[in-house]
């Protein structure tokens, strides 16, 4: 009985170095999931969803804008799409980024749950969702009318959330 309680230090120790090794592995600590926030839209140039011609992100996103970073495969991007409708109908200025996603299942989607993007962008290879520091899909920049990004929002658009970004857009 001695030996084994001699032993338990040992063994809880492999543990927390298991654990700790784990979350190591998993966690990249160079990841700043709002590090664009207060910087300037990044220079991107990507393919229309409408006609594959190149379209300058700072031509489609003259602000206030919402930039939203979708897919037709994310599941909480159909969540979202009733709230980015009832933006758009709003007056909200959105663009959409379709992120990994074929064009044609891209435009199925939009067809089945409503369209709210004014203009409407392809990020095919995901080149440039990592020049926006997308850490997953959904997600939502606010542009000021100066180019700044003024908020991001990972995850699904609320009601809630799109009042307290759009706040933050200076009169």
């Amino acid at each position: 009985m001695s030996r084994w309680l001699a032993l338990a230090p040992l063994a809880v120790l492999a543990a927390l170095a298991l654990l700790f090794g784990a979350y190591a592995l998993h966690h990249d600590p160079k990841v700043e999931p709002r590090a664009l926030v207060g910087k300037p839209r990044p220079e991107l140039s990507l393919p229309s969803l409408d006609d594959g011609r190149p379209v300058a992100l700072r031509d489609a996103a003259k602000g206030p804008v919402l930039i939203n970073v979708f897919a037709s495969w994310c599941a909480p991007c159909e969540l979202e799409a009733p709230v980015l409708v009832a933006l758009k109908r709003q007056g909200v200025r959105l663009v959409g980024v379709a992120y990994k996603d074929a064009p044609e299942n891209t435009q199925a989607f939009l067809t089945r749950l409503g369209d709210p993007y004014a203009v409407r962008l392809v990020d095919r290879d995901g080149r440039a969702g990592i020049e926006l520091g997308v850490t997953g899909v959904p997600e939502t920049y606010l542009v000021g009318a100066d180019g700044t990004i003024l908020d991001k929002h990972s995850g699904p658009l609320t009601e809630d959330v799109a009042r307290e970004m759009l706040a933050k857009v200076p009169r």
